[in-house]
């Protein structure tokens, strides 16, 4: 049986749900790269800087990563949600700051700094690069916002 949220349940479990919304959120991001960019637009795979089976490779351990990180979420939510400390809304802000976080650090980190592949690989780069980041950006803006909404000290006088 499920207890229904009650405001010290939800301030309790609080940091569990932001916790749980941000592993979905990477793992949902990271499938959807994998599945669309690696798999259906063969635009790139995970490690393009060597053999196309080494990027086959990274591809399935990047695949597995991202299910467990998901999985672990949804199990973390489960568990906030059987405990009656869900609040609807902080997760889905950590949804949304895991899928940005996730996005921005694969954009800037592995595309721009260290190179381990493109998001496509065309002549000019920069119109994807913007997009991927700033699509980002707007993803953690919007989780920051709805986090900061169902903060604990929010969530208590409700």
């Amino acid at each position: 049986m499920t207890a229904g949220p009650t405001p010290d349940a939800r301030v309790r479990y609080a940091g569990l749900t932001l916790v749980s919304g941000i592993l979905f959120g990477v793992g949902l991001v990271a499938f959807l790269d994998e599945t669309v960019f690696h798999q259906l637009l063969h635009w790139h795979h995970f490690y393009d800087r060597a053999t196309a089976e080494v990027g086959l490779v990274s591809d399935g351990l990047f695949h597995a990563a991202s299910w467990i990180a998901t999985v672990a979420g949804l199990f973390l939510l489960a568990d906030v949600r059987r405990r009656g400390g869900l609040t609807p809304a902080r997760w889905w802000g950590g949804v949304l700051l895991g899928a940005g976080a996730f996005q921005l650090y694969d954009g800037t980190v592995q595309h721009l700094w260290w190179g381990v592949h493109q998001i496509r690989y065309v002549t000019e780069r920069l119109p994807y690069d913007l997009t991927w980041n700033l699509t980002a950006l707007v993803l953690l803006a919007l989780g920051v916002v709805l986090t900061i909404r169902t903060r604990p000290g929010v969530l208590s006088r409700r």
